[in-house]
């Protein structure tokens, strides 16, 4: 691996890994999707790719953790396959995130961003409880990596190479 392939993040499957057709693959990370997890993959054809993983923003179970994490941007990783290369390439989309009464609005962010992008926000809240007792009001940790990190495994599981984009053609 190169630097800048590093530096891309480009990543390889293990020798010896079997290469899938891309229906399996597809369906793979479809098979991702959880209840519990705050994050679904999806149809691209929307948006004129092939899958699209995004934060449950909008999704009512999911708005009091997005808003009390004081998330600010929706972020999205649009993946496209490359049956030719046996690649999955990868690129990052944000919106901003507006909360008014603890209700998501979303609107596209003025400048626009495309490329590959990390977020962690981490925080613990005491206070008095409703109950008048003191102690943790809420305590989250909200990481990107929570939807790349099994993309990127389903990936190379299925023998494909994981190609994140921030210049080329996605």
């Amino acid at each position: 691996m190169g630097l800048w392939e590093l530096f891309t993040g480009k990543k390889y499957p293990a020798k010896g890994a079997v290469h899938q057709s891309v229906d399996t693959l597809r369906n793979a990370l479809l098979s991702i999707n959880q209840e519990s997890a705050p994050f679904f993959i999806r149809d691209g054809a929307a948006e004129g790719v092939d899958l699209v993983a995004e934060w449950k923003i909008v999704d009512a179970r999911w708005y009091e953790f997005f808003a009390k994490a004081g998330i600010k941007r929706l972020f999205k990783v649009l993946m496209r396959f490359d049956e030719q290369k046996g690649e999955v390439r990868s690129v990052d989309q944000e919106w901003s995130v507006e909360w008014r009464a603890g209700i998501p609005t979303i609107a596209l962010v003025a400048s626009a961003f495309r490329g590959q992008t990390a977020e962690k926000s981490f925080e613990k809240s005491y206070g008095f409880r409703e109950d008048g007792s003191f102690g943790l009001i809420y305590d989250y940790a909200f990481d990107t990596a929570a939807i790349k990190t099994p993309l990127q495994k389903t990936t190379l599981e299925a023998g494909w190479i994981w190609r994140s984009v921030a210049f080329a053609k996605l």
